[in-house]
């Protein structure tokens, strides 16, 4: 519980540099597909105020763009990257806090009825993956595959019922929604309780979602740091376990039996 208390507090306090002041310029038009140069000064404006625009190595105006593909296209790489990137922070933060907490599937793990690992007995969140099988690590792994598949892929001759990818013209973080779908359902609104939003509404949560998505970065990244580096991170002193695998190998010590 002194966990949870202490990580919302953190959040809270943390997500006060985030809040656009009130004396933000409202008149400032932050477009969904936002790819040209002043539109991404403008969402940088409305997310932050007082950081406003920053690009110090100077990437949204990189010459040629990446892979020669000009200033719009890299933009939208850029915007694609980050709000991904948000998403997949957001959810891990929570993934760990409730992990931390000693919380599993109420069902087996597989079909042969084994249990869940138990934080109790491992003794870190990130031990919780590394005590997985092989190979749900790699179910997990193919179906996150799957999904960047079909949001990524591309041919000539686009027909109407695929979306435009965000580096054509397409709107940054909106997932591959088509007629023909593998994926019938909206990722984002699977039910459709969102489509009567009002665009203004629609961009508010934008930012907020990018904003959000920031925070949720630094925040699994301390918990990370600290389990990796005791101390690293003063205020979770003491409170994130010691963890002495390595985050960034995720099959670290599951082919050790191969090569010996």
């Amino acid at each position: 519980m002194k966990f949870v208390l202490l990580t919302l507090i953190a959040m809270l306090t943390s997500s006060i540099a985030f809040v656009p002041t009130l004396n933000t310029p409202q008149s400032i038009s932050t477009k969904l597909n936002a790819e040209s140069f002043d539109d991404l000064k403008a969402i940088a404006r409305k997310s932050n105020p007082v950081v406003d625009y920053f690009d110090p190595m100077n990437l949204a105006t990189f010459e040629g763009g990446f892979w020669d593909q000009g200033q719009e296209a890299t933009i939208g790489f850029l915007r694609q990257s980050e709000i991904k990137h948000g998403r997949v922070a957001m959810a891990a933060f929570v993934g760990y806090i409730v992990h931390a907490q000693g919380i599993t599937w109420p069902f087996p793990q597989g079909l042969d009825g084994a249990a869940w690992p138990k934080l109790a007995s491992v003794g870190s969140v990130p031990a919780l993956w590394d005590a997985l099988p092989e190979l749900s690590k790699w179910q997990i792994i193919l179906a996150i595959g799957a999904l960047e598949f079909w949001d990524e892929y591309q041919f000539e001759g686009i027909p109407d019922d695929k979306e435009k990818h965000y580096m054509r013209g397409g709107q940054p973080g909106k997932f591959a929604n088509k007629k023909n779908s593998i994926f019938p359902l909206n990722l984002y609104d699977p039910f459709g309780f969102n489509k009567g939003m009002s665009d203004e509404k629609r961009e508010k949560r934008l930012i907020m979602e990018i904003n959000n998505g920031r925070l949720a970065m630094i925040g699994i990244f301390g918990f990370l740091s600290e389990g990796t580096v005791e101390g690293s991170v003063p205020f979770l002193k003491g409170i994130i376990p010691h963890y002495d695998g390595n985050v960034m190998i995720p099959f670290e010590g599951d082919f050790t039996g191969y090569w010996g």
